[in-house]
């Protein structure tokens, strides 16, 4: 690796078994879950509330299980995606996010600025803070990076992704190419019902239509099938490698998915914003906010 130095990956639930797969020659460490669990409604207020005492929880294991991390494998430098607890004061650590500031849902605004102060609190407990966006005006995040002022230890980094244009077209012709590639991700109960209601809309379509079902756990992950039954031509898979991944969204006229951020950071680095239909996981305050940033910005 890099200057002699080899990454350990920690992670928990569908995103370890993704990064597991990417990079199989790695190490990986089980991180806690924040184990927050989703209404299947719009509104996710008594969700948020509900997994609180989960989130500090899970803050403070991964806080000492990372004491103890550092002492097992010599650690001498910690990248945190996110992740609040993931500091020590005896090696240098990297708070890394988009989101600042947390959009609130309508009925809890006016604690909007009292959670912005709360993570920079958070944040201050890092050496760095990276924000994987643009500085100026021509950014992805809006509000959620832009809007107040920024910590004494961040910076901007510009948009990550795991895609690179330079390579994502080589997989070669003979890959099916599809109208329309729709993205099904995000947290159960919605993952499913999302998926449910893009059958549901293109089970009558005569253009070729590819649902990629966000499911890394499944084994066989580059086998496409037909839908049984009478669905048109919707063809499905769990789960794609990336290159291949790529190609279907550079070649499809059209993408649904969710408005995550690290979406929007894939589609940015394929040239692919413009085609998005974005769909914001209901109750999710930061993609309602960036479906409708996203729709000035077109």
């Amino acid at each position: 690796m890099a200057d002699g130095h080899t990454p350990i990956v920690a992670s928990d639930g569908q995103a370890l078994l993704l990064l597991q797969q990417e990079f199989p020659n790695l190490d990986f460490i089980e991180l806690p879950s924040y184990k927050i669990r989703y209404n299947r409604g719009k509104s996710q207020i008594t969700a948020i509330l509900r997994s609180l005492p989960a989130i500090v929880a899970a803050t403070i294991r991964e806080h000492n299980q990372l004491k103890k991390t550092i002492r097992k494998h010599h650690i001498c430098q910690v990248i945190s995606d996110n992740r609040f607890g993931l500091w020590n004061k005896n090696v240098h650590s990297i708070y890394m996010t988009h989101q600042l500031m947390i959009k609130m849902p309508d009925k809890l605004k006016f604690l909007e600025k009292t959670i912005w102060r709360i993570h920079r609190w958070v944040i201050h407990k890092y050496d760095e803070c990276h924000i994987p966006d643009f500085e100026g005006k021509e950014n992805l995040s809006g509000d959620l990076s832009h809007l107040y002022p920024l910590p004494k230890n961040a910076q901007f980094i510009g948009p990550l992704s795991r895609f690179k244009l330079s390579v994502a077209d080589a997989v070669g012709k003979p890959i099916k190419k599809y109208h329309t590639v729709a993205i099904i991700s995000g947290p159960e109960p919605q993952r499913s019902l999302f998926e449910q209601e893009l059958i549901s809309r293109f089970e009558d379509t005569q253009k070729p239509i590819l649902l990629i079902q966000g499911k890394p756990q499944t084994t066989d992950i580059y086998q496409i099938q037909r839908l049984v039954g009478d669905f048109g031509k919707i063809d499905q898979v769990p789960h794609l490698a990336s290159q291949t991944f790529a190609y279907y969204l550079l070649h499809a006229e059209k993408i649904i998915c969710r408005s995550g951020y690290s979406t929007i950071m894939d589609l940015h680095a394929l040239n692919c914003l413009h085609k998005a239909e974005f769909t914001p996981t209901p109750g999710q305050t930061e993609q309602e906010y960036l479906v409708e940033y996203h729709k000035t910005k077109k």
